[in-house]
């Protein structure tokens, strides 16, 4: 994130007092009992937030928040770093207030939704920022009490990752050895390009010409700066391809098969 803690919080600041809109909790409000609670906190749909080196996107947080007096505004943003006091990354750097809509059966609960945009090229600039990001769940009642919960959710945000294949010889004849070769790469935020990930599980499929399905032949792992190199013996004519299934900072890549004739 190109905007630090220090000068992120003195924007903030800033930004919402010419507003007029209630600043973010500071850590002694956080830190006082309150009624409110946070749930069902979904962050873009459930899914991982996969960010290659220049990927624009708009993420949604919806959340449940119950307060006995009621809720007059809510707020959600994520956070990176130990704690909320030391963080090093936020999304947004300045959150909105969310869109809430009272429960018809019951006045003490709200359904809230918040949408932002992401630009990968200008916000994610550290390899680090890649996994685990935690949501903050703020709430004011109409008696404008405060709430706020460091960590009502959690999303995974990711590394886009890219993988090639390349069956050879093509054509060749049935019995003989196919050497299948491709690389497993990855987004690198601080240098903005795709570097070889090395040392991950990568699967062998092969799909027989006329089929739609993928069996998988064998699992390698990825060399030197994500190379991968590997043989098979040719039985009909196909298509070969390679499968990475993800990490915990990487997303999943699958290559386009690469079809053989076998004579």
């Amino acid at each position: 994130m190109r905007i630090r803690p220090a000068a992120a919080a003195a924007f903030l600041t800033t930004v919402l007092a010419a507003s007029a809109v209630p600043a973010v909790a500071d850590a002694a409000d956080r830190a006082a009992p309150s009624d409110a609670t946070f749930s069902k906190v979904v962050v873009n749909g459930g899914k991982d937030i996969v960010l290659g080196l220049t990927t624009k996107k708009t993420v949604t947080i919806t959340w449940t928040v119950t307060d006995p007096d009621g809720v007059a505004a809510s707020w959600a943003y994520l956070w990176h770093g130990p704690n909320t006091d030391d963080a090093d990354g936020r999304l947004p750097l300045v959150p909105p207030a969310g869109t809430c809509t009272v429960s018809p059966t019951d006045r003490t609960t709200y359904t809230c939704k918040l949408s932002f945009g992401i630009d990968a090229a200008q916000e994610f600039d550290r390899n680090t920022f890649a996994g685990t990001w935690k949501v903050l769940g703020e709430a004011q009642d109409p008696n404008d009490d405060w709430t706020a919960v460091d960590v009502a959710g959690t999303a995974q945000i990711k590394r886009y990752a890219r993988i090639t294949v390349n069956a050879s010889p093509e054509p060749v004849k049935a019995g003989r050895t196919v050497t299948v070769t491709g690389k497993l790469s990855r987004a690198n935020w601080e240098t903005g390009t795709y570097t070889g990930y090395e040392g991950r599980s990568v699967k062998l499929q092969f799909r027989k010409k006329g089929s739609s399905t993928y069996t998988t032949l064998k699992t390698i792992t990825s060399g030197g700066s994500g190379a991968l190199k590997t043989t098979t013996k040719a039985t009909q004519d196909g298509y070969y391809r390679f499968v990475f299934a993800g990490s915990t900072t990487t997303g999943p890549a699958t290559a386009t098969g690469d079809f053989v004739d076998v004579r």
